[in-house]
């Protein structure tokens, strides 16, 4: 039964960092292109070079968060 093992919590939780993810990610990360947009004077290879550093730490928090869903649901349940 799909109700039982689906948590909209978890699903909410793993879109929005999908997005996030999404925005950064080459090829297609828009937030590459405005800061493209914005800075004209470097090449765009420089700034996908520059956004490493947060793809590797959002995939090591993707990962955080799927093996250990409680870590998101610590502080909404002190609430």
């Amino acid at each position: 039964q799909l109700g039982k093992a689906f948590d909209h919590y978890d699903m909410a939780r793993d879109g929005i960092a999908d997005l996030t993810f999404g925005l950064i990610h080459p090829p297609v990360g828009m937030n590459i292109f405005v800061i493209k947009s914005v800075v004209e004077d470097v090449k765009i290879s420089t700034i996908f070079y520059g956004v490493l550093p947060f793809i590797v730490t959002d995939i090591v928090r993707l990962i955080i968060l799927i093996a250990f869903p409680a870590i998101a649901l610590y502080l909404p349940s002190k609430m």
